[in-house]
């Protein structure tokens, strides 16, 4: 059970983050300073530090939210008799996917200000470490794991790259199938996932 210090330092976070986007919504990514969103947040901007690096972060933390772990839980849940592949690749094509978990308006800010997407682009990184530890308890190998998830996060940032590029105009336009896109970014993946899967 998680302890009641734990439970504070993410409802901050999550306070935080909500705020960030919130913020940079209503008023503009450019006009949002880190001492609004902590003020936003009923906290201090050293609080706010202690979280988040940049105003870009806290942003993109409101879209991508908690989903290197729901990854990482969606792979630990499955039967031990699903192929490790099959497993990585459908909690992260689900994930990236879900249409709660990012909104409309929220993407069009992240891909419409280069900030916000370098920000978003760099979140994948994030999967390496839950990546690594429900590969490696699938595997009993941490070091191909940590090879694996790295690989992993890579082809996903990749995939997010491909599909938040800037057209000749500078313009982002997101086309195309966001899941789709992240099985073929993947799909190279498949066969050092399969000769590391011990079922």
């Amino acid at each position: 059970m998680t302890g009641l210090r734990e439970r504070k330092k993410q409802a901050t976070r999550v306070a935080l983050r909500e705020a960030a986007l919130r913020l940079a919504i209503e008023h503009g990514p450019a006009n949002v300073r880190v001492d609004d969103i902590a003020e936003a947040a009923g906290v201090s901007p050293r609080t706010y530090n202690n979280y988040f690096s940049s105003r870009e972060e806290a942003i993109v933390a409101a879209v991508t939210a908690e989903r290197e772990g729901r990854i990482a839980d969606a792979i630990t849940a499955r039967s031990p008799d699903t192929r490790l592949a099959d497993a990585v690749l459908d909690a992260i094509a689900e994930q990236y996917t879900d249409p709660g978990a990012q909104s409309r308006e929220a993407l069009l800010l992240i891909t419409t200000n280069p900030g916000l997407r370098e920000a978003f682009l760099d979140a994948p990184a994030a999967l390496e470490n839950p990546l690594c530890e429900a590969i490696s308890a699938r595997t009993g190998n941490e070091s191909t794991a940590r090879v694996l998830a790295a690989s992993v996060a890579a082809a996903v940032r990749v995939a997010l790259e491909q599909w938040t590029r800037p057209t000749g105009s500078g313009l982002v336009v997101v086309t195309g199938s966001l899941g789709d896109l992240l099985r073929r970014t993947l799909e190279p993946l498949v066969p050092a996932l399969a000769a590391a899967d011990r079922r």
